[in-house]
């Protein structure tokens, strides 16, 4: 699923929105690494041998990431249930399906400003209040306009997960466990939409949504055990209450004195610097970066991602085979292929990962059109299944290897740190009314022509590739200032495109 969040591996960022418009530290005007932030060694860490409060921290806050994932996985196995029970239109189901990506959206664009309100902590709090109330409308549901406002608010409420997560684990986190911890929070959002599409073909689409509410639970009684963003208190001068969440995150004994002094620094830096206006970007020297950004949120979402996941049973009705067993493998498949995706980031390098990922969503998405092409010419039916179900399963898991994750990873990197705040937000309103679309429009798609839904997915897949081998980078192990210097200069040599 498109997440609305993305990572700068060089820098150890999590950004998104405007409000994150800078590097997570930042010294003396230039770019600091998480390394240099707590120091060339772990002190931090090994002087106080004490992580725990660190992890229960992360695995408190990626309960949100679960609730992200259990409410996109929520409409694949209850379509045919909800459209029963409630004698729902295909126009009603398909707004239903949706309107999730509308609620995220809105809740993505204001995240920021209610995390530098009301702090982490209270962010996800009011995150999943929201999802609760949402999950409780689902349930009480007997008509579409309930339904309508529960989706939606359980879609804002994953919008402002989207970006509260890992921005607070990236605050809280040491340098030596900062990218296994932010990994996370991916593969909680793809474990969670596994376990929605799993249990949703055991039990009811209202005992689902019953469900929906036990993440949310956790993480509000989770958070009044752990301590609050040290970065934010010290943003807001809280000063004694950010060195005691520090010491708690840190250890009882560990010597903080350096790393409270470098965050107090980066502070100060961050409130001097200029903010970028959204019109900034449309500047000739940005402009680059900009068709760059735009065009992989564009070809990640119109590859169908959302269309297919969100109704993925009746996909598989439509191919002839039970939904159940259709929708128990592609959740299958999610999990430990996006495990894989996550240690091939930094190995292969980006430009071969997405292209071999949309590559293989090519295949997929031929393989499923091809399918449905037999079934309305009646041929070779005794195949038709197998094949729907190849094209499925190679879709869902080229896709989770590379285009969901990597593009997000491009951004982080291909943006000066001026203008990274209003790039974020171009590229997640982008992202998400990508996600919108292709939601609200698979199912009249797949009425109009079933076989044509996936060719026409298959084509942007192929475009995909042909605009990353003509203008997108290579940024795996570049600096940013390389980075910049090979966009800008608008006709880089292959060896400085491929490392």
């Amino acid at each position: 699923m498109a997440i609305g969040q993305f990572r700068d591996v060089e820098n150890g960022e999590n950004n998104t929105l405007e409000d994150l418009e800078q590097p997570l530290f930042i010294k003396q005007e230039k770019i600091v690494s998480y390394e240099e932030e707590y120091g060339s060694d772990e002190k931090s860490t090994e002087k106080s041998g004490s992580i725990w409060m660190v992890l229960l921290s992360t695995c408190v806050a990626v309960c949100g990431s679960f609730e992200f994932g259990s409410c996109v996985g929520y409409s694949a196995p209850t379509q045919s249930a909800i459209r029963e029970d409630l004698n729902l239109s295909l126009a009603q189901f398909s707004m239903f399906g949706s309107i999730l990506t509308i609620g995220a959206m809105l809740g993505a664009i204001t995240s920021g400003r209610i995390a530098d309100f009301l702090g982490r902590k209270g962010a996800m709090r009011m995150s999943a209040s929201f999802c609760i109330t949402g999950w409780l409308a689902i349930f009480f549901s007997k008509g579409a306009l309930s339904l309508d406002i529960g989706r939606f608010f359980t879609g804002y409420g994953i919008g402002v997960f989207s970006y509260v997560v890992p921005i607070f684990i990236a605050e809280i986190a040491p340098k030596n466990l900062r990218g296994a911890l932010t990994t996370l929070n991916q593969l909680m959002i793809v474990t969670g939409a596994s376990v929605a599409f799993v249990i949703g073909t055991i039990i009811s689409w209202t005992t689902l949504a019953l469900t929906g509410i036990v993440p949310c639970i956790f993480l509000l009684v989770g958070l009044w055990f752990v301590p609050e963003s040290p970065r934010w208190l010290a943003k807001i001068g809280h000063e004694k209450e950010f060195q005691i969440a520090l010491q708690r995150l840190r250890g009882k004994h560990a010597d903080i004195s350096d790393e409270m002094a470098e965050i107090q620094e980066y502070i100060f830096t961050l409130q001097s610097l200029p903010k970028a206006k959204l019109l900034d970007l449309f500047k000739s020297e940005h402009i680059r970066s900009v068709i760059i950004g735009v065009g992989l949120m564009v070809f990640q979402q119109f590859g169908g991602i959302n269309g297919i996941g969100f109704y993925a049973s009746q996909t598989f009705e439509e191919a002839g085979i039970s939904s159940k067993t259709g929708t128990i493998a592609y959740a299958c498949v999610q999990v430990p292929i996006t495990m894989v995706g996550a240690t091939l980031i930094d190995k292969s390098g980006r430009r071969p990962l997405i292209m071999v990922s949309a590559t293989g969503t090519f295949l997929g998405c031929f393989l499923a059109g091809t399918s449905f092409f037999l079934k309305g010419y009646g041929l070779l039916l005794d195949w038709v299944p197998i094949i729907a179900v190849s094209g499925v399963l190679t879709y869902i898991a080229s896709f989770s290897i590379g285009m969901g994750a990597v593009p997000w990873v491009i951004m982080s990197e291909i943006f000066p740190i001026h203008v990274k705040g209003a790039a974020g937000s171009l590229v997640v309103l982008v992202n998400w009314l990508g996600a919108w679309a292709i939601s609200y429009t698979y199912n009249f798609l797949m009425s109009w022509s079933s076989s044509g839904t996936y060719y026409i997915y298959s084509g942007f897949s192929l475009l995909t590739i042909l605009f990353v081998a003509k203008l997108v980078p290579e940024t795996k192990g570049k600096t940013l200032e390389e980075i910049q210097s090979c966009i800008n200069s608008g006709r880089s040599r292959r060896q400085d495109i491929i490392s």
